[in-house]
């Protein structure tokens, strides 16, 4: 796959997998999961969906991206859009209950 951004284009490397670190506000404790690819994963309220996890070409500096979403039992999509490993501020899932953030790819 290959993405241009001001007119430069980078390479990057599909995985299998998405390392997830989700931090369960209520309880005060941050869990890390792996969750496949294009399979629907349940962790306590979330149903989460990562459709695609993308690595940088090994020749540019290591980052991850992971195109989400994630629902609530309780309620309709509470997030759909890329997650950045290195900049986990850029698209932060915040909820009320939890926060999720992208660790790597697999």
């Amino acid at each position: 796959m290959a993405c241009t951004m001001s007119g430069v284009a980078h390479a990057y490397i599909n995985r299998e997998n998405a390392t997830l670190r989700i931090m369960n506000k209520a309880a005060g404790k941050v869990y890390t999961i792996d969750v496949p690819v294009n399979q629907e994963t349940q962790f306590e309220k979330l149903h989460i969906l990562v459709r695609a996890c993308l690595q940088t070409d090994p020749f540019d500096a290591e980052n991850f991206f992971a195109f989400t979403e994630i629902s609530k039992s309780d309620e309709n999509k509470i997030f759909s859009n890329w997650l950045n490993a290195n900049e986990p501020g850029d698209n932060p899932v915040q909820n009320a209950d939890y926060d999720v953030w992208l660790v790597h790819c697999q």
